[in-house]
This record gives structure tokens, C-alpha cells and sequence, in this order.
């Protein structure tokens, strides 16, 4: 990790204004937070550890757990809601056998939940990766997992 991570430095100048790029440079190259990241990035810019971890937790958009190598989005806009969202979730985290936010331990798979994926004539449906899978049932959802019968 530590020559990945010298790598990113090499491209700031450790200045406090960095932070935010610094840790969504970090989070392109592993794809979460490493706690060991985020002590660096504090000690390069000189910005306490308090303030780098607080940086990170109010931004949705950082993580601090791996993301699995297909990351599952389940849409929760109001054309998937309508058509049955909560319902998907639930049978994508019984397929799964985790819940939304997790990560298998495989690492195979992270599960999470979106406003909208913009595929609202799709509903209900989810993105694994770059690909949308539509008008989603339970039979569909273990299909798309391996869990079919």
C-alpha cells in the first residue's frame, strides 16, 4: 500500500485546500478509506486526524469499507418505489445474505441504495456495476445471483 499511496502524494503539495481530492484520490485507488490512508493524508497536509476523519464522515460520497468487486445499487426513485423497490432490496439481501451497505466477505458483491439510477421506465430495478437490470422480481433477483432454482 505504501508505494500506491506515496504515488498519490507525489501529485499534491499537502496543503490543507487538498483534503477532499486527496481522500477521493485515495478512495479512486482502493476503493474505500484505509485508516492508514487517512493518517497520511493528516500528517501530509498537516490537518489533524479529527478533521480528516470528519472531512470524510460528512461526505456521502466516501467510504471506509472495501466495495465489493460488483457493486450492487438498488434505485429507491418513485418509479421503483411504487413498482416494488423495498421489495427488491429485501430479495437482493436475502440472495446475497447481506444487507444494504454491506460487502460480502468474498468481497464478490457491496450493496447499497440510490436515490435514482435515471432508468425510471425500467422500474423496479438495480445497477450492478455500469449495467441496469430491469423490471425486477424475486425470481429475476436470484437469477441475476445464482440463486435460482
Amino acid at each position: 500500500m505504501e508505494a500506491r499511496l506515496a504515488n498519490i502524494l507525489s501529485n499534491y503539495q499537502g496543503k490543507r485546500e487538498e483534503v477532499i481530492p486527496l481522500l477521493q484520490a485515495v478512495q479512486n485507488e482502493y476503493s474505500y478509506l484505509p485508516q492508514d490512508a487517512m493518517l497520511e493524508i493528516a500528517d501530509f497536509t498537516h490537518v489533524p486526524n479529527s478533521q480528516i476523519y470528519a472531512v470524510a464522515t460528512f461526505y456521502a460520497q466516501f467510504r471506509f469499507k472495501p466495495r465489493g468487486e460488483n457493486h450492487v445499487m438498488v434505485c429507491r426513485g418513485t418509479a421503483c418505489h411504487v413498482s416494488g423497490a423495498a421489495r427488491v432490496l429485501e430479495d437482493v439481501e436475502e440472495a446475497l445474505g447481506i444487507k444494504e451497505g454491506e460487502t460480502t466477505e468474498d468481497l464478490q458483491h457491496s450493496l447499497e441504495t440510490v436515490a435514482c439510477i435515471g432508468a425510471c421506465s425500467l422500474a423496479p430495478c438495480v445497477m450492478i456495476n455500469k449495467k441496469v437490470e430491469a423490471k425486477l422480481d424475486k425470481k429475476k433477483v436470484q437469477a441475476l445471483f445464482g440463486k435460482g432454482e
